[in-house]
């Protein structure tokens, strides 16, 4: 690995921000402000539906704050990019080619004035991408903000479970673990304990942050994800640490260590406790319902076998709220073909295809390391859950991979 990508974010070295697993230094010519504009994205993605809060909190001014984080986030990065500067990427091309399908699927207006309203949210999130492509430099940045911010919403919910545990894991939850202060699901409390436990994990073995800080993170994000019960998440940290991790071996004693040490301590507790495992698997399911992927398989079939024009198979029925017939799709893929038709989801595995190529191509380092576990992690997820045709956590995930894959320069102007 290059000495000086090595040694760029050690703790107390020069040029280097902050403490802990996000402390690093910032590129030149990076405002602080980014961290901000990114901050906005993430809070416009946490979403309006979710469990009960100790507060309650009305749809309507949850979604206002998540739009109005939206707008403030497209103005603040067109004020730090007034001359508009961007940087080629052909992730960003084919998001900005998904606005098509959206919009002429959703011009109709058989989904409602909510699809083009959703369209004009897609719009406003791919443009504000666009603006901070400006910032990447193929270094940790992005991956710091990332965090930095998903760990401030976990120390929410962490807030809500001491306030009041009863509300934070209710019984219409199965006991599961919510957001009490902000209406999180156990999915996404899940995917954000996952994600940042994972790129928190790549950073020490990177000897970007030390361990007593790494633990700070990762110790709390793993009980969180415990209590969530997500299996995709864990699967998916699980899997695309793996390949991260696996994708370093050939470079770094210590990515070596860490993968002989992690295969053996997986193998001795799939083990010793396989019957507590299968339990936490099964989350006190029967063996049918687990099959059917807690009934999302017939959600599926019902969606698959509905009757399309030509014109709703090519271009989908409209930005809708990746629900079918009452029921939540919870899955990527058939989520476009739904709402963007076999266009977008065209579009969208050119999109995974091609961060996937760049990654595989790049020689090892920490961030194609930290990317391949970005690209994965989502790759995964979208089998069992929806949101890359849309503005979502998991477009943010794969931004900051493709942030990551970007070409190196001296100083950004």
């Amino acid at each position: 690995m290059d000495r000086a990508l090595t040694r760029e974010g050690l703790p107390g070295g020069p040029d280097t921000e902050g403490t802990g697993p996000a402390a690093a230094p910032r590129p030149s010519g990076t405002p602080k402000l980014v961290g901000v504009v990114w901050g906005l994205l993430i809070l416009n993605t946490l979403g309006s539906a979710g469990a009960k809060t100790i507060v309650p909190l009305p749809r309507s001014l949850i979604q206002m704050i998540t739009m109005g984080a939206l707008v403030a986030a497209f103005a603040l990065a067109l004020a730090l990019n007034l001359r508009l500067r961007v940087r080629p990427s052909a992730f960003l091309f084919l998001l900005t080619l998904l606005l098509v399908p959206s919009v002429l699927s959703s011009a109709d207006l058989d989904s409602g004035f909510g699809a083009l309203f959703r369209c004009a949210r897609l719009a406003l999130f791919v443009g504000t991408l666009w603006l901070l492509s400006h910032w990447w430099d193929g270094s940790a940045t992005f991956v710091r903000h990332h965090i930095r911010l998903y760990f401030a919403v976990l120390a929410s919910v962490a807030a809500g479970l001491l306030i009041s545990p009863g509300a934070a894991m209710p019984e219409l939850y199965g006991g599961r673990l919510v957001g009490a202060l902000w209406p999180l699901t156990p999915p996404q409390i899940g995917q954000y304990a996952a994600v940042i436990t994972g790129l928190t994990v790549l950073l020490v073995l990177g000897r970007r942050t030390d361990r007593v800080s790494a633990a700070v993170v990762v110790v709390p994000a793993l009980v969180l994800l415990a209590l969530t019960h997500t299996r995709t998440a864990t699967l998916g940290l699980l899997i695309g640490l793996m390949l991260a991790i696996g994708s370093l071996v050939l470079t770094s004693a210590a990515a070596r260590r860490f993968f002989a040490w992690a295969v053996l301590c997986v193998t001795v507790a799939a083990v010793a406790f396989n019957s507590a495992l299968q339990a936490w698997f099964l989350r006190g399911q029967s063996q049918e319902n687990f099959s059917n992927l807690t009934g999302r398989a017939k959600v599926w079939d019902a969606l698959l076998a509905a009757p399309r024009t030509a014109s709703e198979q090519l271009l989908g029925a409209g930005l809708g709220d990746k629900s079918f017939g009452g029921l939540p799709i919870d899955n990527s893929w058939l989520a476009v073909y739904h709402e963007q038709g076999l266009t977008g989801a065209v579009i969208v595995a050119a999109m995974v295809a091609v961060l996937g190529g760049v990654a595989l191509l790049r020689p090892p380092s920490l961030p194609r390391a930290c990317a391949i576990f970005l690209i994965s992690y989502c790759a995964i997820a979208s089998y069992t859950e929806a949101g890359l045709g849309d503005a979502s956590p998991y477009l943010l995930h794969l931004t900051a991979a493709a942030s990551l894959l970007t070409a190196r320069t001296s100083e950004v102007p």
